[in-house]
C-alpha cells in the first residue's frame, strides 16, 4: 500500500487500521508515515497525524525520539487541525527533562488565546502543567495563570481548568503528608 496516495483523500478507521498493520513492527513504514506528516499537501500531512495519534501506546514509543521535532512543527504549524493531532501525539508521551523553554512558553500562550480553537488550549493547559511538574516554581506560575483564567470561558475549558487544579492542589497536599 502506498501511503500517500491513501492519504490524499478521505480516510476511514479501516484505512486507519490497515495503514497501522502494515506499519506495526516495521520502522521503515513507521518513518514513511512519520515523513508524510511534513508533506506539503495539507491534507496528506494532517491525515498522517490522525493516523499516529491512533498508534498504540508501545508504537507510539516509536515517537519519543522525535520528541523535539514533533515540538517544532507544533509550534510553526498554520494548520489548526494537524496543530491539535502533533499536541495530542506530544500529550501522550513523557516531556524530556529539562523543559523546553520555549515550549512552555507556546503552550502558556496559546492556553490563553481566544482565539486558538478548544481542543488546542486544552491541550496546551495538560502539556503546560506536564511541563512545570518538575520545578515547583513553575507550577505555581501556572496555577496564578489558571486562576485569573477565571472569566468567559466555554465549559471544555473550565473542565480542564479544575481538573488542573485539583492534581495541583492534591499534588501539594501529598507533600505536605
Amino acid at each position: 500500500m502506498d501511503l500517500k496516495p491513501t492519504l490524499s483523500s478521505r480516510i476511514s478507521m479501516h484505512n486507519i487500521h490497515s495503514i497501522l498493520y502494515s506499519a506495526q513492527g516495521d520502522e521503515v513504514r513507521k518513518q514513511e508515515l512519520y515523513n508524510l506528516l511534513y508533506d506539503k499537501d495539507d491534507m496528506v500531512a494532517y491525515q498522517a497525524a490522525w493516523v499516529m495519534t491512533h498508534y498504540s501506546l508501545h508504537e507510539n514509543e516509536w515517537l519519543y525520539d522525535k520528541q523535539n521535532e514533533l515540538i517544532d512543527e507544533a509550534m510553526s504549524c498554520k494548520h489548526t487541525g494537524k496543530r491539535r493531532l502533533i499536541l495530542s501525539l506530544l500529550f501522550r508521551q513523557p516531556m524530556a527533562n529539562p523543559t523546553r523553554v520555549d515550549f512552555l512558553d507556546f503552550c502558556l500562550e496559546r492556553m490563553v488565546s481566544k482565539r486558538e480553537p478548544v481542543g488546542i488550549r486544552s491541550l496546551c493547559m495538560k502539556l503546560a502543567y506536564e511541563l512545570c511538574r518538575p520545578t515547583p516554581e513553575l507550577v505555581q506560575e501556572l496555577k496564578t495563570i489558571l486562576e485569573i483564567m477565571d472569566g468567559e470561558i466555554s465549559p471544555g475549558i473550565q473542565a480542564v481548568r479544575n481538573n488542573i487544579l485539583k492534581a495541583m492542589k492534591k499534588r501539594i497536599s501529598l507533600q505536605i503528608i
